[in-house]
């Protein structure tokens, strides 16, 4: 019975594992979990969620409660930014992994390839979303001046690039930057906490939460980003001599 437990947990493991996406379609998953480029994520627990400050929801906006201090910190400092110009607010905030089921198979993508791929290059498959964690917003601006919500044109906002600039500071960073190896959409607008450093109440958790991410696919801007430089220095070998004498002369037989 000893050797058949580990061997069945082998095996267990060594199963190929599908996502469950919209109407009983399947996606295959990375051996590291991710789904069309997107990490595995699980569900914050109601306890852990509030609402979001007075004023700054679009819509029904729950966060998890150790983001609070940051968030307030975040818009106060906005808001007396005049180079702001406009009102951050909260377009999305935690969504359950119910919830981005909704949300992901909504998307009306072109049907004449792979649906649900087409899906996850704007929104996260369900189960795989930063924001079933808690900790994730999408911001947006008021007014929006002709840019809708969600969309690249934000980040010529002056608000976007006082994020861009700020949010850092108070434990916020991109987490889909252009480019980034994750292969995710670029997404100016959706920024996750971290804590503005390791210390802050709640930071532990949340970096645990994005450790991966944050390992493999660095936000930018990040918070808390180290770069390390190593000098090439020759290294100086000292050489151990015994103390010099001067050899005794033989003496000469006559």
């Amino acid at each position: 019975m000893r050797r058949v437990l580990p061997l069945l947990l082998a095996a267990i493991l060594a199963t190929p594992v599908d996502a469950q996406l919209c109407a009983g379609a399947t996606a295959s998953m990375a051996s590291d979990g991710r789904v069309y480029g997107h990490l595995p994520y699980g569900d914050a627990a109601p306890s852990d969620l509030v609402p979001a400050p007075a004023g700054f929801a679009l819509n029904a906006c729950m966060v998890r409660r150790d983001m609070i201090p940051d968030l307030e910190r975040l818009l106060a400092a906005a808001q007396g930014d005049a180079a702001v110009i406009g009102q951050l607010r909260g377009l999305s905030c935690h969504r359950s992994i119910i919830r981005q089921a909704n949300v992901f198979c909504r998307e009306h993508p072109d049907t004449s390839g792979n649906p649900d791929a087409t899906r996850a290059i704007s929104v996260a498959p369900p189960g795989h979303s930063e924001h079933s964690t808690g900790y994730a917003i999408d911001f947006a601006v008021r007014p929006a001046n002709g840019c809708p919500d969600a969309e690249a044109c934000m980040a010529a906002t002056p608000a976007a690039r006082w994020l861009v600039a700020n949010a850092p500071r108070f434990g916020f960073e991109m987490s889909f930057p252009g480019g980034n190896r994750q292969t995710v959409k670029w997404e100016p607008w959706h920024w996750r906490w971290v804590g503005a450093n390791a210390s802050a109440p709640g930071a532990a958790r949340a970096r645990f939460l994005f450790a991966r991410a944050r390992d493999q696919f660095p936000a930018d801007p990040a918070v808390d980003r180290v770069v390390v430089t190593v000098a090439s220095v020759t290294p100086v070998v000292y050489v151990a001599v015994p103390p010099w004498t001067e050899p005794k002369k033989r003496r000469r037989r006559r």
